[in-house]
């Protein structure tokens, strides 16, 4: 006598479902609702700083900035720059609620992640998102960043503090800011939790978009002085950075 239960109607087969691109809304031939052709065509980020991943017209060592003035953060890992079509997914994800633009990415990520990882990038200890103020919160509804890191930690199996880092002032936005003006905005805008623990670890923020680099910066610096041993950056997309 068999153990199994019989089912005589027909059973639903996940992994034969068909993925229509997000993009061309073509079917796609990956498990991945993005479609080959259009996977290419993404704005992949090419010569870049080795540091803070500045696209560069051509391959060379650090932007004059990361030599000039060294950032806290060891290296910053974003596969793309921000231009169409990625900052339109972006804005969706991040403005619209369209999380399947935002799930996507991070599937995306991760491969690019691991690919890095199997090269060079050492693996870091926890993923931390960086925090939203509580207005904005509100406002949205919800913070990306701490999505992105969600979904990055349950395919890298690796664990997402997202308690860590608090926002401590409600600071204005920092589009239409430059590079200055954004630094000073965030002055005192961040705190540690009081039970963190940040000694000796290896931490990657985790950020949608990085633009001058300032709030990778003040984070990163935070997480130093309290005796953090790495801190990587972990973003979807790289700015120009804007004239300061």
């Amino acid at each position: 006598m068999s153990c199994q239960p019989e089912r005589k109607t027909q059973v639903y087969i996940w992994l034969k479902n068909k993925q229509i691109c997000l993009l061309c809304d073509e079917p796609s031939d990956s498990p991945q609702a993005l479609c080959a052709p259009c996977l290419d065509e993404l704005p992949w980020l090419g010569s870049q700083c080795p540091i803070c991943a500045l696209p560069l017209p051509a391959p060379g060592p650090a932007c004059g900035q990361c030599l000039q003035r060294p950032p806290a953060f060891e290296r910053v890992i974003a596969p793309w720059r921000y231009e169409f079509p990625v900052d339109s997914l972006i804005s969706r994800f991040k403005h619209h609620e369209k999380w399947p633009f935002g799930r996507l990415m991070a599937e995306l990520l991760v491969q690019f992640l691991l690919y890095r990882f199997d090269e060079d990038l050492p693996s870091p200890d926890a993923l931390v998102p960086v925090p939203l103020s509580r207005r904005r919160l509100r406002q949205r509804g919800f913070n990306q960043a701490g999505m992105l890191a969600h979904w990055l930690g349950q395919h890298l199996k690796l664990p997402v503090e997202a308690r860590l880092l608090l926002r401590t002032l409600d600071t204005p936005a920092q589009q239409g800011l430059d590079a200055r003006a954004r630094q000073r905005n965030l002055r005192g805008a961040f705190s540690l939790a009081p039970d963190a623990r940040i000694a000796g670890r290896h931490l990657a923020l985790v950020d949608d978009v990085l633009t001058t680099g300032a709030t990778a910066q003040a984070l990163a610096r935070l997480l130093v002085a309290a005796g953090a041993r790495r801190v990587d950056v972990y973003c979807l997309a790289r700015t120009p950075r804007p004239e300061a």
